[in-house]
């Protein structure tokens, strides 16, 4: 039956706030995420910018739907026809969707999730660096590479390396860096990060063993801006990372110019070498705004709600990359820090269901994440939302939300983070195909959410947040 103009409703008025509800009594008063919404339905937020775009320019949308868009099958290929093609994203090969200008990378839509990556025999920090994904390019000067790292050995003696392509963040999971860089010397372990601008030579030296491996994530900033830290805003003049922790190196040198060094250098993606009969590292003083520095992120000074409601990750931003587009970023690290006090009351308290216009990928130091249940999500592991692709607590864990006693309790001693992007981020084949880490029933984690909406008139007792 077609439909007809004069029989629908509309809302008038370009650019304004709207809101509408098919029942009455569908949409909460006062906040966005009640514990428990209207009528058994579950709230998904659908971002159109970026979390922190300008407020008149901020796109977002509170929707109170009977089933997260989370909640479906595999994507697959579609040819036209209806039927998938043979060519199955999650898990199989990686050949239909690859990139033009990068081979070895696939643009895809699907959720992934992978197991904790395991240490290659043999590897150390530089052969045991693998992409995962990445958008934009070195040349252009202008996107990201996140890739992991793992080793059994350290760095060869007498080698160092650097980057042209762009500015490093390094978070190690599993094992202290001993880094040793032209402008001096730091000392990073798990739950610390360190940044390493591009052009700065290094080594990374550690106590490694196949028995006691390094593992750690890695994203590479290829401009067109480098790190800095967000704007506080209305939050004031301190809070989030204060300027004051990050810690650089002092000089230190080494006297070495007749011993032959090797100097590897990442360059539009490829290593070169070279052989020079000096030691890079033979700095004995140096002024300037351009140096590696290192963070504690438990020193993150936390801001979140006292009252109701989930906040939007940006929050926890601790470094970002930002785009031309003022309040969009390149690339953005948060890091969720360990022992919050979690207080919002009649709330949601795990992330909303979400779908966003960037690019999410997650990693675990250590402990837990509150909105995964289980052990598929797990330390030294990782995930990626891709853009507008649905995410969110999984079904063990939506179920406990919505009945939980809302106490006041800490998050515990968990860290992890995200490296949040505006561009779409393709995935490695290694990522999708041969590390053999890829886990193909993530998706079967939000199809065992159930509905529970009920229209008002089959209600026994309608909840206080139908009821304001």
């Amino acid at each position: 039956m077609s439909l007809k103009d004069s029989e629908l409703e509309y809302l008038s008025g370009f650019g304004s706030y709207h809101s509408t509800e098919a029942i009455p009594n569908t949409l909460p008063i006062g906040r966005n995420s009640p514990q428990k919404p209207a009528h058994g339905l579950i709230c998904e937020k659908l971002s159109g910018s970026a979390f922190t775009a300008p407020r008149k320019e901020n796109k977002q949308t509170f929707l109170y739907r009977i089933l997260p868009a989370v909640v479906h099958g595999k994507w697959a290929v579609y040819n036209g026809s209806g039927q998938i093609s043979n060519h199955e994203i999650n898990g199989n090969t990686a050949a239909t969707n690859q990139s033009p200008t990068q081979p070895d990378i696939s643009q895809i839509p699907d959720q992934l999730r992978w197991s904790p990556f395991e240490a290659e025999e043999g590897k150390n920090f530089v052969t045991g660096m693998r992409l995962i994904c990445s958008g934009g390019s070195p040349e252009l000067k202008n996107g990201l590479a996140v890739s992991i790292y793992t080793a059994t050995e350290p760095m060869p003696k007498r080698q160092g390396f650097y980057s042209a392509d762009g500015d490093m963040l390094i978070v190690p999971q599993q094992g202290t860096l001993n880094v040793q860089t032209e402008l001096g010397k730091l000392v990073v372990e798990p739950t610390e990060i360190v940044v390493i601008p591009r052009g700065i030579r290094f080594r990374i030296d550690a106590e490694v063993s196949a028995d006691t491996p390094l593992r750690g994530y890695i994203m590479e900033i290829f401009g067109p801006n480098q790190f800095e830290l967000p704007d506080l805003g209305v939050i004031g003049s301190s809070g989030c990372a204060n300027p004051r922790d990050f810690k650089i190196p002092v000089a230190a040198y080494t006297e070495d110019y007749d011993t032959e060094w090797e100097i590897i250098s990442k360059y539009a993606q490829k290593l070169f070498f070279i052989r020079q009969n000096h030691t890079p590292f033979d700095v004995v003083g140096w002024h300037g705004t351009h140096y590696p520095y290192k963070y504690d992120l438990k020193m993150f000074n936390a801001i979140n709600s006292v009252s109701f409601d989930h906040l939007d990750p940006s929050i926890f931003t601790v470094l970002t990359c930002q785009s031309p587009i003022h309040g969009t970023a390149i690339a953005d690290f948060v890091a969720i820090p360990p022992s919050m006090w979690v207080v919002a009351e009649d709330t949601y308290r795990p992330p909303w269901f979400h779908r966003n216009c960037m690019s999410e990928f997650m990693g675990l130091i250590k402990g837990r994440h509150g909105a995964k249940s289980g052990d598929g999500f797990a330390p030294g592991g990782a995930s990626l939302h891709s853009v507008m692709s649905g995410h969110g607590p999984d079904a063990v864990v939506h179920k406990m939300a919505t009945e939980a006693p809302l106490a006041p309790f800490k998050t515990g001693d968990n860290m992890s983070f995200m490296f949040e992007s505006s561009l779409f981020l393709g995935v490695s084949t290694w990522a999708l195909n041969v590390c053999g880490k890829t886990q193909d029933d993530y998706n079967s984690h939000w199809e065992a959410i159930v509905p529970t909406f009920k229209p008002p008139e089959l209600f026994s007792g309608e909840s206080d947040a139908a009821t304001q």
